[in-house]
């Protein structure tokens, strides 16, 4: 853990006042080199780096306004980045190079931070503790016998212990918004369209977005102006101008505040008082709190599971050791293909993609993928309704703190339950944010919680604001993990 708890805002501003970055970036690199949690797969060789730098100094000289210029930072591996490899945190891809890069990870760099390693996850981003990497799991750091949750579990990691001041992580169903939550950080989903995809390899296409965990809102706000905004790579890009840094300062009297009622229920006593707390700090900046039901929620994690398993069933056909993946030399085509799925997939990825094609297949698909986004509809229009009451809404990120390392893996739908408080945000494309939100002390250990800030569609903004509002008062404080 750095000695200097700087976020993204004090290096940027540092370098821009003339601080050499070298010596900030280098230190975030050696510590990435001597990290033990595994958070990252891969960190960047030296000459990768300089070059970066270098490349930095120029724009520096040349008056460029660089907003995040100099900070460190780490990427998902399921995002490509010229010249590193992208594995996916699998072994299909253990010998991919990307190249080219993803139009986020190309806009950090055109913003002035410096990409020192790609973080670990579950691999092809299906999981939610990041214990399916082909790479090892990562490690909570604040209790290392517990999972830093997932997909984005060494996102979530690198930042929270300190290796880089934010990270970028991918969310199809809660994949940043968890990790942060049981983590201790800021995670941020937004709208789906906000940010572009070109460069991230697809879990499911119609879920997955991309978003940043830092440490503070004004580091959520310049990353997000910076990441966000239509590209014509991405034929799901919207064009919707970002104006993040400008929701800063703001207050939030008169703010309607819409607790969601389905997820008050079967959550830990340390979640629901850390919910009561949020509550009351919303009350004493003036927003006002009420309680509002959506009935369909109850069937978001069945429907989420049968649109994203079909998704990720259809975007992985391409994996077939011919032209993408690990390639098995065999005495033919057919058996080449087989064993190289066989022995390049692991074993959550393989379940996935037998429920998606069975979804998928003759016979069944009315009976599930169709029924599914018709509930996936249903739960949209109740968001829809929630918001004609409501500007916000509210839930715990997820009902428990992290849980321990190998307590779900062989219960795969114990497992998918963890998300029971975010996918269907995702179904609906809507942006959210997890909030760390104090602690619960389980096992004599204090694992972070967090809660889930919910806005309407295009209001990312306005997550922003509140998230700044209660960093101000005093409400909402982020620590690193202990070393």
């Amino acid at each position: 853990m750095p000695s200097a708890f700087l976020t993204a805002s004090d290096i940027a501003a540092a370098v821009q006042g003339g601080q050499d970055p070298r010596p900030t970036v280098q230190a975030a690199r050696q510590r990435a080199e001597a990290d033990s949690s595994n958070a990252l797969i891969s960190v960047l060789s030296a000459e990768q780096v300089d070059a970066q730098l270098a490349e930095l100094s120029r724009r520096l000289g040349a008056g460029e306004d660089l907003p995040l210029a100099g900070v460190p930072c780490v990427i998902k591996d399921n995002l490509n980045l010229t010249g590193t490899a992208t594995t996916c945190g699998s072994r299909m891809l253990a010998q991919y190079v990307s190249p080219y890069t993803a139009t986020a990870a190309l806009r950090l760099q055109k913003a002035g931070a410096i990409v020192i390693g790609k973080a670990n996850m579950d691999e092809f981003a299906m999981g939610s503790s990041t214990e399916t990497s082909a790479f090892g799991p990562t490690l909570n750091p604040w209790d290392t016998a517990r999972v830093p949750g997932g997909t984005s579990g060494g996102s979530a990691a690198a930042v929270a212990c300190g290796l880089v001041p934010f990270s970028l992580g991918s969310d199809t169903g809660g994949s940043v918004r968890q990790p942060a939550g049981f983590t201790g950080v800021y995670g941020f989903k937004p709208t789906y369209g906000r940010v572009s995809r070109y460069g991230l390899v697809s879990h499911a296409s119609s879920l997955d977005q991309i978003g940043p965990l830092a440490t503070s809102a004004r580091d959520l706000a310049l990353i997000l102006d910076a990441i966000s905004g239509h590209d014509p790579q991405d034929a799901t890009s919207l064009d919707a101008a970002p104006k993040f840094v400008s929701a800063l300062g703001q207050d939030i009297k008169g703010l309607r505040v819409g607790v969601i009622s389905e997820s008050l229920g079967g959550n830990t006593a340390g979640v629901s008082a850390a919910l009561g707390k949020m509550l009351d700090a919303l009350r004493d900046l003036g927003a006002t709190v009420g309680e509002v039901s959506l009935p369909t929620l109850q069937y978001a994690v069945a429907a989420y599971y049968l649109i994203s398993t079909p998704e990720a069933s259809s975007n992985l056909a391409r994996y077939d050791g011919m032209v993408y993946g690990t390639r098995v030399d065999a005495a033919d085509v057919n058996t080449s293909m087989s064993q190289a799925r066989g022995q390049g997939f692991g074993r959550e990825v393989k379940r996935r993609i037998l429920i998606g094609t069975y979804a998928l297949s003759s016979g069944y698909y009315d009976a599930y993928y169709s029924k599914a986004m018709k509930v996936r509809r249903l739960i949209a229009d109740d968001f829809a309704r929630a918001f004609g009451q409501y500007d916000l809404l509210i839930t715990p990120t997820s009902p428990f703190p992290a849980f321990k390392r190998g307590e779900k893996v062989s219960d795969p739908v114990a497992m998918y339950a963890a998300d029971v408080d975010t996918v269907a945000i995702s179904l609906a494309g809507l942006p959210a944010l997890s909030v760390p939100a104090g602690f619960e002390t389980v096992d004599g250990k204090a694992l972070p919680l967090g809660i889930q800030l919910i806005a309407p569609a295009l209001a990312d903004e306005r997550l922003i604001t509140v998230a700044d509002a209660l960093e101000r008062s005093g409400a909402v404080t982020v620590s690193l993990a202990p070393s």
